[in-house]
């Protein structure tokens, strides 16, 4: 339940990335011994992924201190193959995909599940590893997967679209492929370089890092290693607009300001005053939110993970906003539960337009994926009244103590379920 409190203030720390974390717990798999990942966050999604590596073979500790530990056995006792429920729990279960066909040789999994916000098709990932050798057998429900030969074969790849999570699953099955792989087209943003570096300190030979080209260099065998996951851009979005909608001051001190350079331009459009001169990034809302049109686009433009939040922030700017979602169809479903809280949003096709008004009411809202439930709080923050919001499976899976970091930050706000 969220009431309104007025401007929120303080300091927070994000923790880190949801898009970074369950990848480099899946990276363990290419290596045998003790790896450690800090910085984790005490997320379900973290916790599903433990689920499926033990179900794999590994031994995953809980999270504590904001680090975990994995065991990961010789090849031999690795097992590829793992109850449906744990692959359809998440979308992020697809990269598992990659390193088992490089370590075992083959996996069986079922397709992946995860937020509901339109069709992810998986062919770039299997067009991808089919061209480095592996052969695939799949139905509407499962994948199965083989490698003849001893090891994946070296191939060069240009995405049709740069995937975040085709261009981990091949960059991790490259890492101990025979030969050099090429990857164009490839995802830039910083949790794809994170991996990336976690690969590295494992042993593995990665040439372009955070750019559209990655050149791999296989090599027989990689070593376990600790590794400081990067901050999510995204949860620190959230307190940022936590603090833009309230017309507050929030810091969060771990963000990353060359991470989220877009986003911030849009912040600073919209009225905030942003400083990154001390640590991690602060901002200071207006005492008037200004309209601002949105456009969402691959790294480094406007993540569609931003874009619900904000919409919910331009549902109170003055003037008019026009929100276009470029990546996903699907992905306004929020707006109807936005609309319930008083806003004044029409969309058509894969734009929304965004009518700020001077005030929302609360009333009883449903989130329908992670950043649509983080959206409705935000919006909660600033409306009349009480607004509740059920669906606080999805925000668990993304957000670590949410409701108690608000609180931290003077946000009326109380978990009840």
């Amino acid at each position: 339940m969220v009431k309104p409190v007025g401007a929120l203030s303080g300091e927070v720390v994000a923790l880190g990335a949801k898009n970074a974390v369950l990848k480099q717990m899946a990276a363990c798999l290419l290596a045998s011994g003790t790896h450690r990942l800090r910085n984790v966050p005490e997320i379900t999604d973290v916790a599903i992924m433990s689920e499926l590596l033990e179900a794999l073979g590994c031994s995953v500790s809980a999270v504590v201190a904001n680090e975990i530990t994995i065991e990961v056995p010789p090849r031999e006792d690795l097992h590829p193959v793992a109850p449906a429920h744990l692959f359809e729990a998440m979308r992020a279960s697809i990269v598992v995909l990659g390193p088992l066909l490089a370590r075992c040789g083959e996996a069986n999994m079922a397709l992946p599940g995860g937020d509901d916000f339109g069709q992810r098709p998986i062919n770039f990932h299997t067009d991808g590893l089919s061209a480095m050798g592996a052969t695939f057998q799949n139905d509407r429900t499962s994948i199965h997967a083989a490698v003849a030969r001893a090891r994946l074969r070296a191939t060069r790849t240009t995405l049709e679209y740069p995937s975040h999570t085709a261009t981990d699953n091949l960059m991790m099955a490259a890492v101990l492929a025979e030969g050099r792989s090429v990857i164009d087209n490839a995802a830039r943003e910083p949790e794809v370089e994170d991996l990336g570096r976690q690969l590295v300190a494992m042993g593995a030979r990665i040439e372009g890092l955070g750019t559209s080209r990655l050149t791999i260099d296989g090599v027989a065998e990689l070593r376990a290693t600790t590794h400081e996951v990067v901050s999510d851009r995204v949860v620190s979005a959230t307190y940022l607009a936590a603090g833009l909608i309230t017309g507050g001051h929030v810091r969060v001190l771990d963000a990353r300001a060359e991470h989220m350079e877009m986003l911030l331009r849009k912040l600073s459009a919209m009225g905030a005053r942003v400083d990154t001169s001390g640590a991690g990034v602060a901002v200071q809302g207006p005492a008037h939110l200004r309209a601002c049109d949105v456009a969402t686009l691959p790294y480094p433009g406007v993540a569609t993970d931003y874009k619900p939040l904000l919409t919910a922030t331009l549902s109170v700017a003055e003037g008019v906003s026009v929100v276009t979602e470029n990546l996903f169809v699907g992905r306004f479903r929020y707006v109807d539960e936005l609309i319930r809280l008083g806003a004044s949003i029409t969309t058509e096709g894969h734009h929304a337009v965004v009518r700020g008004v001077a005030g929302l009411v609360g009333t009883s809202v449903r989130a329908t994926d992670i950043r649509a439930g983080a959206a409705l709080v935000l919006a909660g923050l600033v409306a009349e009244g009480a607004t509740t919001v059920s669906g606080l499976e999805h925000l668990d899976r993304g957000y670590d103590h949410f409701a108690t970091r608000l609180r931290d930050l003077g946000a009326n706000v109380e978990r009840v379920a």
